[in-house]
């Protein structure tokens, strides 16, 4: 009767979202759940505006202004990184040590026996993430601030005299975005959602205004805009196609079970999904992390008044690995569809599939259990990546396109944005609808 009347109310005028939250909000748990989020986020949105000790607003501000290069990291601090905040590191040195724990974990045999020991072994590969992500967090933390310094955005940062400051700053950078790993925690914990993805979620709404202003509003072209919206609404719909796309592999089960002597067989039928878009964003942080290393690099080495081999060298790379050049969107677009196909197959072998499968007593029909079902799940997993592939180059190729056809602007790195924020989307709402059904409300997801 509850869900009747939840429905009749959605059809009733009240579009299935809103009432979704509406409903949500009536329950005490989910209420709790929800302003915990909220709560946190605000922290999150508090601490992003707290500086490290010795920063000129000023002089940063410039720096950001004519420099590209540090956008992509700016999205995972949520701007924090544009006011050198002590969450400007954000939660990246996270996923960048998770990265390299999923792909450790094939190569080293203790690190793949600790993965197949279940959720014990999930925990302690979750804390030597922890671990590793410390020193990842303190060498990033000093590469930004060399690089600031060079840039004339600080000052003050190196041995001699200036160590202790720079081990005070770098100090605070860590202990930050340790801090911001922990609140993601507590909101997947106490909150619904990931908290990781809903933290990076919410740094990219938070400076979708300032990107906006400067991507949209600098340049008077009112056709260039309406042809800019409409590929960024056409990019969210294909990002929730290849998001929710996926190959469903039939399987059957079946067993043998003695009962008072005597022998039963038990049966089932069930499928095994395989997603066109296994890797989510992993490849485009892979790729975008690449083409930005040259010219970073580069940018050590050029020196205007010189005109050494050296300093002419660094410039041919600096121009070469710009991100307004088609050169750089091409090898971006390479480095993706390259970087899919190693993690869908590295995660997918990670999974054990074929072997899970046979322990279990489930077989795809036709196919015979062992090593002919990995066989044949290896080639589905190669064809179906190729759209995926596909799909997130043309994702990093969008911004370039975009700013060819419409002339304005495009965003930095917009596409990426799109991808985590309807992704993180999706997830939250599938959580929330599954807390929703659970107490007999009607969701909002057909």
């Amino acid at each position: 009767m509850m869900r009747q009347s939840q429905t009749a109310k959605a059809d009733g005028g009240t579009p299935r979202l809103l009432q979704a939250v509406i409903d949500a909000m009536k329950v005490p748990e989910l209420r709790a759940r929800l302003l915990f989020v909220f709560a946190m986020l605000v922290v999150f949105r508090f601490l992003a505006q707290v500086p490290v000790p010795g920063v000129e607003r000023e002089a940063l501000a410039n720096f950001f202004r004519e420099n590209d290069l540090f956008g992509f990291l700016d999205i995972f601090s949520g701007g924090a990184l544009r006011s050198l905040s002590v969450v400007a590191l954000g939660v990246f040195p996270y996923i960048t040590a998770s990265i390299i724990m999923q792909l450790m974990v094939p190569v080293f045999p203790q690190l793949k026996e600790l993965s197949k020991e279940g959720e014990v072994g999930r925990q302690r590969i979750n804390q030597l993430t922890h671990y590793l992500m410390v020193p990842i967090a303190a060498l990033q933390g000093f590469g930004q601030l060399t690089l600031l310094q060079r840039g004339g955005a600080i000052s003050g940062v190196g041995g001699g005299d200036n160590l202790l400051p720079t081990l005070a700053i770098i100090t605070t950078m860590v202990a930050g975005s340790v801090f911001l790993v922990w609140i993601g925690e507590l909101i997947t914990e106490k909150g619904i959602g990931n908290g990781i993805s809903i933290i990076i979620f919410a740094g990219i709404v938070a400076t979708l205004p300032q990107m906006i202003g400067q991507g949209f509003l600098e340049k008077d072209n009112a056709a260039g805009l309406l042809l800019l919206i409409g590929i960024g609404t056409l990019m969210v719909y294909l990002i929730v196609m290849f998001t929710e796309a996926e190959r469903r592999i039939p399987v059957q089960y079946g067993r043998a079970v003695f009962r008072g002597g005597r022998m039963y067989r038990q049966g089932g039928a069930t499928h095994l999904p395989i997603k066109v878009n296994s890797a989510g964003m992993i490849p485009l942080i892979f790729a975008f992390s690449i083409m930005i290393f040259p010219g970073v690099v580069a940018s050590y080495f050029m020196d205007p008044a010189s005109t050494s081999f050296l300093s002419q060298a660094a410039d041919f790379v600096q121009r070469l690995f710009d991100p307004t050049k088609f050169f750089y969107y091409f090898f971006s677009f390479v480095l993706v569809v390259a970087f899919t196909f190693f993690y869908a197959l590295i995660v997918f072998k990670q999974q054990n599939l074929a072997e899970s499968l046979q322990r279990n007593g489930g077989f795809i029909p036709g196919i015979r259990p062992g090593r002919s079902t990995d066989e044949y799940l290896n080639r589905i997993i190669v064809r179906v990546t190729c759209g995926g592939a596909l799909f997130l180059g043309l994702v990093a190729v969008i911004p370039f396109i975009a700013t060819q056809a419409t002339d304005v602007r495009a965003l930095q790195l917009p596409s990426i944005s799109l991808l985590i924020m309807v992704g993180v989307g999706l997830d939250t709402m599938r959580q929330l609808e599954a807390q929703l059904l659970m107490r007999n409300y009607e969701g909002f997801i057909r």
